[in-house]
């Protein structure tokens, strides 16, 4: 299979199911793909209009209780077939027609590890466009990761990759520099992001500035006891030639 499209979402009964049938459109027949929908521990209808879906490509993943984005991200990459995988937001926000944009460009680029979305045009209140940018300055300054916009849900990643990468609540806005620190190539690009529709964002200025900048000071001592070892395999016969 070459892609999995993994979708964290907790608390969406409203946005789900129209997102499941835009990417649907927007892949089609272009190429062989899942939908993986991780329900973090819903207590709307979520899980119930995820059984609604007609979607031939669906599968859906639950949580016993809340877990957090990152654990959901964790399961759905752990399930997933697919060669690459494709990370959206439940909310709606992200343009599931950029999927498959971004798929061509990781397939033109074998040294690429992760393709990360880029926001430019960010369809936020000016508070949530104000404290993100100040984690993305601090992150920047600490990492080095050379990322403009690591919180856009829309991510392309090897599954390999994803899978062997340290895992810790919040892992997923660090993937660029996690992906960096084990020698992978990253690239951001630009992508559409839209207003939110429906529901109610889980995320405030506190809980994503504060939080964040303490998770970057972790993925910063993660960054200095990196180590690269060279290893290489002697065989039986050479060892007996020895």
């Amino acid at each position: 299979m070459e892609l999995s499209v993994v979708i964290p979402v907790y608390n969406e009964a409203e946005s789900i199911l129209p997102l499941i049938d835009e990417v649907d459109a927007a892949l089609g027949t272009r190429l062989n793909y899942e939908i993986i929908v991780v329900d973090d521990g819903s207590q709307d209808d979520t899980p119930m209009r995820l059984l609604q879906s007609a979607s031939a490509r669906l599968r859906v993943l639950q949580h016993a209780s809340r877990a957090g984005q990152s654990a959901a991200l964790k399961s759905g990459a752990q399930a997933a077939k697919g060669e690459w995988i494709a990370t959206l937001d439940g909310d709606g926000q992200n343009d599931p027609a950029d999927i498959w944009s971004l798929f061509q460009e990781v397939k033109a680029n074998p040294r690429l590890w992760l393709l990360a979305g880029w926001r430019k045009q960010r369809r936020d209140s000016p508070l949530k466009k104000l404290s993100s940018r100040l984690a993305n300055a601090v992150r920047q300054a600490l990492l080095k990761d050379s990322t403009p916009d690591t919180g856009c849900g829309l991510k392309l990643i090897r599954r390999e990759v994803f899978q062997a990468l340290p895992y810790f609540d919040h892992m997923h806005r660090f993937l660029p520099a996690l992906v960096l620190r084990a020698g992978g190539e990253v690239k951001s690009v630009p992508v559409n992001h839209r207003p939110r529709r429906q529901g109610k964002s889980k995320y405030g200025v506190w809980n994503r500035l504060w939080v964040g900048i303490v998770d970057v000071l972790g993925v910063s001592w993660l960054q200095r006891r990196m180590t690269n070892t060279s290893v290489r395999e002697v065989s039986g016969n050479q060892r007996r030639e020895d």
